[in-house]
């Protein structure tokens, strides 16, 4: 194994281990938005508790995002210094704002929003709720941004010494990659937010208790998913397919297993990629989808990987198949779901349909699954490349830390990880047994100190 595949399995890792955090907190930052707003606008203490408790979920999130993420910005020197000397002209500037501006707000809202609701009027405790999830949602632009300016580079100049620098900060933030990036991870988020509070109010009212918090959640988690589920397909999932098919088109191909430039190229439902015989193994295709999805037309010419020079294929072209079909088929059951639980909630049937609420409760870990594969097909769609066309990612390591050095950092971070991953899941076991109500008597204890 050498150095490149090394270095890209580090941060690969951590990157996944980190984004297991963030998307849950910018997720329930809307929701704890939408909790606050029903008990601003009702003045119900249900809800106002149900917006405590969920912000203490946040705040642990927040804080194991914060710890997880961290050794990244150290591997973009140690893992990736050629990467790192030659774009970070381009990134440090919305990585750089991403610290100064998104991170402090979210920050010093969130201490307000846990420590000065007695403290504060309710209106400033729910202006602070609102700044905490814009924080978080203008700290994933600025991530976003950096990551689209590697897949689709744009108001760049290419230096005689081979240093990138900006020439439009304004068209670097604007890159229409990047929005529709941007609009389609947060969708995400929301998705991952939604079926996690979903969840708990399902486990409330299996369990028989705190059965009015069950409903409050289920009611906004299912409301929320059922809506986030739709808009992560159509338009956010669509548009940015389509944009990826125009200007990474190995991408697109190797996504779908479409080998051979075809006139109305099918959608492959399910089969196995054979890159010796150039065809999918034991396929299950549905005729002209493909075309129709990108160009509108079921006739439309797709081009496959026969006309992209094989030193420009993916170069894990099976782990990316299945990393997109994984995507795609869990996002179709969000929707089976969700739409299924929605009309169940307005029928007034959701709360005492045991398989409904079973089916919710099981199915809280698949939207990470979901996420961390949307995030792979993304990521290894650009191979081989690290700045799309420009740099490629064997070019972009560096070359003095050896595989060895590595491989022993790797298997450090995996032991760290596992043992932050098992006090993350003990804080949140103790949170959710301990309900909203002992945040509220921690609130009314604090106050008459």
């Amino acid at each position: 194994m050498n150095a490149e595949i090394m270095h890209r399995l580090h941060f690969a890792f951590t990157v996944t281990f980190h984004y297991l955090f963030p998307q849950l907190t910018m997720g329930l930052g809307l929701l704890i938005v939408i909790l606050k707003t029903v008990a601003l606008r009702t003045g119900s203490e249900q809800w106002d508790k149900a917006a405590r408790f969920w912000g203490r979920i946040f705040a642990i999130n927040f804080i194991f995002g914060v710890v997880s993420g961290i050794p990244m910005e150290f591997q973009f020197g140690t893992n990736w210094a050629r990467f790192s000397r030659l774009s970070g002209g381009v990134i440090g500037q919305p990585l750089a704002m991403e610290g100064v501006f998104s991170f402090f707000l979210e920050s010093a809202f969130l201490g307000l929003f846990l420590y000065g609701e007695k403290r504060v009027s309710r209106t400033v405790h729910w202006f602070s709720a609102v700044m905490v999830w814009l924080g978080s949602w203008i700290s994933g632009f600025f991530i976003i941004v950096t990551d689209a300016w590697m897949q689709h580079p744009v108001a760049y100049n290419l230096m005689p010494d081979g240093h990138f620098e900006v020439v439009s900060f304004w068209k670097l933030l604007l890159n229409p990659w990047g929005l529709l990036q941007y609009a389609h991870n947060m969708t995400g988020a929301v998705v991952t937010g939604a079926f996690v509070m979903s969840a708990v109010g399902a486990f409330y009212l299996l369990e028989g208790h705190r059965e009015e918090y069950g409903r409050i959640f289920l009611k906004v988690g299912v409301v929320a998913a059922v809506i986030a589920s739709i808009v992560i397909i159509f338009p956010t999932g669509d548009l940015h397919g389509k944009y990826v098919a125009r200007h990474q088109p190995a991408a697109i191909a190797a996504m779908e297993g479409l080998f051979k430039t075809t006139n109305g190229a099918p959608i492959v439902l399910m089969g196995q990629p054979n890159e010796q015989t150039g065809e999918i193994d034991n396929p299950i295709v549905v005729n002209d989808v493909l075309s129709y999805l990108i160009y509108g037309t079921t006739k439309a010419e797709v081009q496959g990987l026969d006309q992209i020079p094989r030193d420009q294929w993916p170069t894990a072209l099976p782990l990316l198949y299945y990393s997109y079909h994984i995507m795609a088929g869990l996002g179709t059951w969000f929707v089976l779901l969700m739409t299924v639980s929605a009309i169940l909630l307005w029928r007034g049937k959701l709360y005492g349909a045991r398989w409904a609420l079973w089916a919710l409760l099981l199915s809280f870990p698949l939207p990470y699954i979901a996420n961390t594969a949307g995030w792979m097909t993304a990521e290894l769609g650009r191979q081989p490349w690290l700045i799309y066309g420009l740099m490629r990612t064997a070019d972009g390591f560096s070359g003095t830390v050896s595989a060895g050095n590595a491989l022993f950092t790797l298997l450090g971070f995996m032991g760290l990880y596992a043992l932050l991953g098992l006090l993350f899941t003990v804080l949140i076991y103790r949170e959710i047994s301990n309900g909203p109500e002992s945040i509220a008597k921690e609130s009314a204890a604090a106050a008459a100190d």
